[in-house]
């Protein structure tokens, strides 16, 4: 079995508004190109109508769209921002550059304002709270400018390793080389399918955890935000729709606590896990399945612990 990855434990204080920092590299001050880029993306979908139409071209845009989903679910998500499971230095740099691929940022970017999200979950300072109104939680915080520097004081653990701090920096390599790929395989037809096409229906499904599964579905357990459990949510997110579960107890890498929640990043997990890549998946603890309320959210621990 390979070595874990080492890190120092995060410090417990509140972030700040976080000041630019070096870990945000190019993109730091950046104001017309992310929005050129993202809005670009989203019209260059409509490109299908100028382009063959193949089996092969659907199917690869399915491909890089469940990939990467699983990179932010499984990677940014219950690895970076909850160390649910431990993994390899090189496992962990292969998790953060498919997530970077999805075109969400950096994992350290992604995953600080993912702690600072429950943190202030629903509260004035949480990044996307619904609260604050459907769009700014679905997409509008992106470009407010107050979330645009990566909170480092929140990540200090992963920041610690230098080809992730990199990756972060350098966050569009990744999509970059896939719309490189996805034109390699597909010719013209191919980027516009298996990236443009595949990138705007991820963000989007991405988003719905931030703006419907804190607003629409089931409570089971008494949390002190508004996060609920969704089906068609986790069936469209590999899982993240188990939101008041996660919510409950954020340290597990399973976000479906029974059978019948349908939880597919947890299952690619657990088929990495025999494969002996990830190891140690945590589970949610007795207490937290019975519902009593003893804590709201686990303590984070570091990737060694």
């Amino acid at each position: 079995m390979a070595t874990p990855a080492e890190s120092p434990t995060p410090p417990a204080d509140p972030v700040q508004t976080p000041e630019p920092v070096a870990e945000d590299g190019f993109w730091a001050g950046q104001f017309w190109l992310p929005r050129i880029l993202y809005w670009g993306i989203h019209a260059a979908c409509l490109l299908v109508f100028f382009v063959a139409t193949t089996p092969g071209v659907i199917a690869l845009a399915l491909a890089t769209f469940w990939l990467r989903m699983f990179g932010i679910t499984g990677g940014y998500h219950r690895y970076f921002a909850h160390k649910g499971y431990r993994t390899s230095r090189v496992f962990q740099f292969v998790l953060a550059f498919l997530g970077c691929s999805a075109t969400q940022k950096g994992p350290l970017w992604w995953a600080g304002n993912h702690r600072n999200h429950h943190r202030y979950a629903d509260g004035p300072d949480d990044p996307h709270s619904p609260r604050a109104g459907f769009w700014h939680a679905h997409n509008g915080w992106i470009f407010e400018g107050q979330w645009d520097d990566t909170p480092v004081d929140r990540i200090r653990d992963f920041a610690a390793y230098p080809e992730i701090r990199w990756l972060n920096r350098w966050h569009m390599v990744p999509p970059l080389a896939l719309a490189v790929l996805c034109y390699a395989i597909g010719g013209f037809a191919g980027l516009v399918w298996g990236y443009a096409v595949s990138t705007t229906l991820l963000w989007h499904s991405t988003y719905t955890i931030n703006s419907l599964a804190h607003r629409f579905g089931s409570r089971r357990y008494d949390t002190p935000d508004d996060s609920r459990n969704n089906l068609w949510l986790a069936l469209l997110t590999l899982g993240e729709g188990w939101h008041n579960n996660h919510h409950h107890y954020q340290a597990s890498a399973r976000n479906g606590f029974f059978w019948w929640e349908v939880d597919v990043t947890y299952y690619a997990l657990k088929g990495l896990e025999k494969l002996g890549l990830v190891w140690d998946l945590r589970q949610p603890p007795k207490w937290a399945l019975s519902g009593q309320n003893r804590i709201h959210q686990a303590p984070e621990r570091s990737p060694s612990a």
